[in-house]
């Protein structure tokens, strides 16, 4: 008689019977999860291979068969940058195995990559940079509170794509609603005024005057003098924006962590999704010298001098370059031959020196190189911030190049042609004008020809996705892109495929951008000098992603100039005679 029947013919206890129904049904639940079958399995290859750590090897084994993690909440933080300036971070808390945890975590301030003075209010009003700070904070924490980690619930972190359109159909929707408000605004405000304001009373027009030759005085100023292309109206942005670029770059930190790889490798898989066989550098920029408009000294227009190596050095070697030119200089500059003012460090970690004309600058750096037996124009070359749009004066229609010192837009040109003719190391110029003054911009390009090229940063009119694209002044052969924080990861990765040749700016992030830099396969990165630990953390986190790569035998070859293929570590890409498909930079 079986169990079963037995039990049928006689006296059972409520309490066993349920016991009884109870071991049935959890029987029946395993088996439908296969779990006695995974058991065995995992007993019988454990036994033959007898690991040491028996848990562990268990522990590995189920982990493999449990869920795929998804997101269960975002926590938004009001936090201070390395810089002492507010910044929102976002925790990304996921399930884990049945438990919640917070995986990883990122930082984003806005003053100098996403919000400007131009900001509005939701009223509409202009306000102060610290109260635009302010209302951005708060409302992107309003944001991720309310609104963004309750759409993100349940989603995938390794599905950037979709992630990133979420959030950036949220900010659009959240623009839209803010400028038909400003529109609605902006209505009632011309209608209250056009029923307040009387008609205005006809003034009799007054007879012209028969003055022939004040008439032909002022039409020959007219024709002498040349108008200054007014400044364009900076593109609003709008507050809380920052709430999808920390997201974005939140999810994608967490996506990397859970996959166990690094965050390069993930961002690489998101705009190449098969596999790389090799993967390739960004060659360092290093700004050896600042004597921009906050030096000691009158000149203005060297903001940055840039080191660009060309030879086929490791990256270890190209910083400890870096470093001897700069305790070459200050050497030099301790002695009587410079009389220059003292000597700084800026907050991009380069030396800060004062002078008083452009060629003293110069001049140290080509006596420095010499000294060190790094000739100008074969071992490295160097490339020129001027930051023109911080110096144009509009009371004089002139760029104060000098303090004192204005030049006209035309004078400019003549000043960098002579410049470059004299150092002809010199084969880049970022933002030598502003953006508006696009015959000058065409001027200089036929007057240096293929011997150094335009790069636009400030002028490269990089808009947010719902503004009209603008094209770049004319004779840009490359562009500075930055990790606004407006901008998701694919938006950032969309913004370098969509330019022929660009480079990406550190910025004042953390070290994210490196792999930010390494995953989206740009070739110049742009990480300032080499002072200050946020700064060489960046450096040294690019040094260990070459050792990284190196050490698995895929750091890729790039085309040299001459046809050979050379590591893409600094490689022969500035030649002498540079054109847009001579080198291929992002």
């Amino acid at each position: 008689m079986s169990y079963k029947a037995f039990l049928s013919h006689s006296k059972v206890s409520k309490e066993d019977q349920e016991f009884y129904d109870l071991k049935n049904k959890a029987a029946e639940y395993y088996r439908s999860n296969g779990v006695p079958q995974k058991i065995e399995n995992v007993l019988n290859e454990m036994f033959w291979q007898k690991p040491d750590d028996i848990y562990g090897y268990l522990a590995n084994y189920f982990s493999r068969l449990s869920y795929i993690p998804v997101i269960s909440k975002i926590i938004g933080k009001e936090v201070f940058d390395r810089r002492g300036l507010t910044a929102v971070q976002t925790q990304v808390y996921c399930i884990i195995r049945n438990e919640e945890k917070v995986v990883c975590s990122a930082v984003m301030s806005g003053p100098s990559d996403g919000l400007e003075a131009d900001g509005v209010a939701e009223s509409g009003e202009a306000f102060s940079n610290s109260n635009q700070q302010r209302l951005s904070i708060t409302t992107a924490l309003k944001w991720i509170r309310e609104h963004l980690s309750p759409m993100l619930q349940g989603f995938n972190p390794t599905d950037q794509t979709n992630v990133d359109k979420l959030l950036s159909d949220f900010f659009m929707a959240r623009y839209l609603e803010h400028k038909d408000s400003l529109n609605i605004e902006k209505e009632d405000g011309l209608r209250i005024e056009s029923v307040s304001e009387a008609p205005p009373q006809a003034t009799p027009t007054p007879a012209p005057t028969k003055d022939k030759k004040g008439s032909d005085k002022g039409k020959k100023g007219n024709s002498t003098e040349k108008l200054l292309p007014p400044a364009e109206a900076p593109v609003p942005h709008l507050p809380g924006a920052m709430a999808v670029g920390v997201i974005s770059l939140a999810v994608a930190k967490t996506a990397a962590r859970l996959l166990g790889e690094p965050l390069y490798r993930h961002i690489t898989s998101v705009r190449v999704p098969q596999a790389q066989s090799e993967m390739h550098l960004p060659v360092p920029m290093i700004t050896i010298l600042s004597c921009g408009k906050n030096s000691a000294g009158k000149l203005n227009l060297l903001e940055e001098v840039i080191l660009m190596p060309s030879s086929s050095q490791r990256v270890r070697e190209v910083i400890g370059m870096g470093f001897e030119l700069q305790c070459e200089m200050r050497r030099v500059l301790n002695g009587s031959a410079y009389k220059a003012g003292p000597i700084g460090v800026t907050e991009e970690g380069a030396l800060q020196v004062g002078f008083e004309r452009p060629e003293q600058a110069l001049d140290l750096v080509t006596e420095v190189c010499a000294n060190l037996a790094l000739p100008l124009g074969s071992d490295l070359h160097l490339a020129i911030n001027c930051a023109a749009d911080g110096l144009m004066d509009y009371s004089h229609g002139k760029y104060e190049v000098m303090s004192g010192c204005h030049k006209s837009p035309d004078e400019l040109v003549d000043m960098y042609g002579g410049l470059i003719n004299k150092y002809p190391a010199i084969t880049s110029l970022i933002d030598p004008f502003r953006k508006e003054d696009v015959d000058q911009w065409e001027r200089l390009a036929s007057v240096i020809g293929q011997s150094c090229c335009l790069i636009a940063d400030a002028a490269s009119n990089l808009c947010p996705r719902w503004s009209e694209v603008k094209p770049l002044p004319p004779g840009v052969t490359r562009v500075i892109i930055r990790h606004h924080s407006d901008m998701t990861i694919s938006d950032l990765i969309q913004s370098i495929a969509e330019q022929k040749e660009t480079m990406l700016a550190a910025g004042s992030g953390d070290v994210s951008i490196v792999d930010l830099a390494v995953g989206s396969g740009v070739s110049f990165l742009k990480l300032g000098g080499l002072r200050g630990g946020e700064r060489m953390d960046k450096y040294n986190r690019l040094l260990a992603i070459e050792e990284e790569l190196e050490q698995e035998g895929i750091l890729g070859t790039v085309l040299s100039h001459n046809g050979a293929r050379e590591k893409n570590s600094l490689c022969q890409i500035f030649p002498k005679h540079l054109t847009p498909e001579a080198t291929v930079t992002l």
